[in-house]
């Protein structure tokens, strides 16, 4: 097989896969001299964007090719001019994965904690390879879980147990399903093709910035749950781990754990499963299983973790910055950017989990306090842009040794953004300009907030630490000289994005279990292992072959 690489197209000419594949066909058979009858099957790869040069902006397309079998490619290969053969290079067929499969299924059953991106890709490789696992959701599924989150924007009434962080999927169903990371994995090709097997578009196995939309992932983890069921799998929601117990000494590993459901009636029922194979999946807003996990004698050690706001501008700006005249172009879309600035004092700001023509979400999980994030839909059509702008928070910014020192701070902030929105779940929010001035805002520009429960005008400063607050200021402005417009001081700020990664890591082995805790997989975003959706659905693999290895 080849792979050629850097091919230019037309934003016209790349508008769709089909005429990306027209593309690629006239430049494989230019390049390489061969003529059509010979190519036995072409497969568009990646296609990004190139907007370095406003006035130029184009595609950029990769594509593979497999020929007959009496053609000898290296042949091929050798005839393109040597200055032009660095973007040809052969590449071998990829091996279908055969999982392995367990003779029979084991006793007890593997059990899986939470039902996010690690989760679900852990259950689902269990179940592939026969072991029948059972996978418990704290949460409700997807169809549930949306009607709780529509009563909360309603009623201001959160469900600690149904929320933008807990049920089907975790908190990457609400958050736009962005796809792209910066880790290189061979699962990753896997996670994307079952992804697309359970309903996600398929431009997911080639656009270099590959998204879902928060309309449209319901769908597809309620395909990827009766996937695992029809495998012999066992889904449980509105089941929530209480403990776990341990097999005696100073090493014991799990042995059973306590597992607390409700019914739709409200009625509480505690079961003890056992079960010598836990893949632990809880996410990094399970705030009570870090606490669990502390008084049940596992090690747990503090990692760094980054807090800040929400910052939101005008779609058509971004565009207009990003993009120059092409700004609007069908087949460049809503425009992302990503960004960091390294101003004076040692600290970095940076932009994170950009969701263009997307919506600031309410992603509070525990009473009283006041958590963003951002979402978009598939179109990516909202009037808005907006980003998480984070500032890392270190181990030694955080007082004595306790492990969950991190997420008392977490709370913290949490808890003062509620006061400062004055309370029923609404955000505090402040214009750039007010803000980089040091004075409160007293309301609104020509962006209009996004998030759902409405917003207080004021000032931003004491629901964050000084040194979070400091880099903001420092920082606004270099980013403003690097993405125009950025530091717009019309552009508004939302308190607080708390919640971009675990504070904690659950410390495991080369084996990935638990350190001094046999048969427990700390797997995923809540123990410290990911950053993102494809990162947490690959360690979610990971965690299953090692499991499987316990098991056979």
């Amino acid at each position: 097989m080849i792979e050629i690489s850097d091919i230019r197209a037309t934003l016209a000419q790349g508008a769709t896969e089909q005429r990306c594949l027209a593309v690629g066909l006239a430049y494989v058979i230019k390049t390489l001299g061969c003529l059509p009858h010979l190519i036995e099957h072409i497969e568009l790869r990646k296609r990004s964007i190139d907007a370095r040069r406003k006035s130029d902006v184009h595609l950029v397309l990769t594509v593979r090719v497999t020929f007959h079998t009496h053609v000898d490619e290296g042949e091929l290969i050798a005839r393109i001019p040597e200055r032009e053969r660095k973007h040809v290079r052969l590449v071998a067929e990829e091996p279908a994965r055969t999982p392995p499969t367990l003779a029979k299924p084991p006793a007890p059953r593997p059990v899986v904690v939470g039902a996010g991106c690690a989760g679900l890709f852990a259950a689902l490789a269990l179940a592939e390879a026969g072991a029948e696992p059972l996978l418990i959701e704290r949460g409700d599924d997807a169809r549930r879980r949306t009607w709780a989150i529509e009563e909360f924007h309603r009623t201001a009434e959160l469900d600690p147990e149904s929320n933008i962080q807990f049920g089907l999927g975790g908190a990457g169903t609400f958050s736009d399903g962005k796809l792209t990371t910066g880790t290189k994995n061979p699962a990753h090709r896997r996670i994307l093709e079952a992804l697309v097997a359970a309903g996600a578009p398929r431009d997911i196995l080639w656009d270099a910035k590959p998204h879902v939309g928060s309309d449209v992932l319901p769908v597809v983890v309620e395909n990827l749950v009766a996937r695992i069921r029809e495998l012999g799998g066992e889904v449980r929601f509105r089941a929530r781990m209480v403990d776990i117990e341990r097999a005696q000494g100073q090493a014991g590993g799990v042995r059973a754990l306590q597992v607390e459901t409700r019914d739709v009636a409200g009625a509480v029922r505690t079961e003890r499963i056992t079960c010598t194979a836990l893949v632990l999946a809880c996410g990094h807003s399970a705030r009570d299983v870090f606490e669990l996990l502390e008084r049940r004698g596992f090690t747990l050690a503090r990692k760094t973790f980054a807090m800040g706001v929400r910052i939101e501008h005008l779609q058509a700006a971004i565009d207009r910055a990003q993009y120059g005249r092409f700004a609007g172009n069908p087949a460049l879309g809503a425009a992302p950017y990503k960004l960091v600035a390294h101003p004076r004092g040692g600290r970095s700001l940076f932009t994170f989990c950009m969701c263009p023509g997307g919506e600031v979400v309410a992603a509070a999980s525990e009473p009283g306090g006041v958590v963003t994030n951002g979402a978009s839909l598939r179109a990516r059509a909202g009037a808005n842009a907006n980003s998480a702008l984070l500032v890392n928070v270190t181990p030694d910014d955080l007082p004595g040794s306790d492990p969950l020192a991190g997420v008392r701070l977490q709370r913290r902030c949490e808890q003062r953004a509620f006061e400062l929105g004055g309370g029923s779940y609404r955000a505090p929010a402040q214009l750039v300009g007010d803000f980089l001035a040091g004075v409160p805002s007293s309301g609104g520009g020509r962006v209009e907030p996004t998030y759902p429960l409405g917003v207080t005008w004021g000032a931003l400063d004491t629901a964050l630490p000084p040194y979070i607050t400091e880099t903001l200021r420092a920082g606004i402005p270099v980013l403003g000289r690097k993405l125009e417009g950025f530091d717009a001081a019309d552009a508004v700020l939302t308190g607080v994005e708390s919640r971009s990664s675990a504070p904690v890591t659950v410390v495991r082995g080369r084996d990935c279990q638990a350190l001094d805790a046999p048969g427990l997989f700390p797997c995923g975003e809540g123990a410290g292992y990911a950053g993102g959706i494809m990162s947490a659905a690959a360690d979610g693999l990971r965690c299953a072959d090692a499991a499987l290895n316990t098991l056979m």
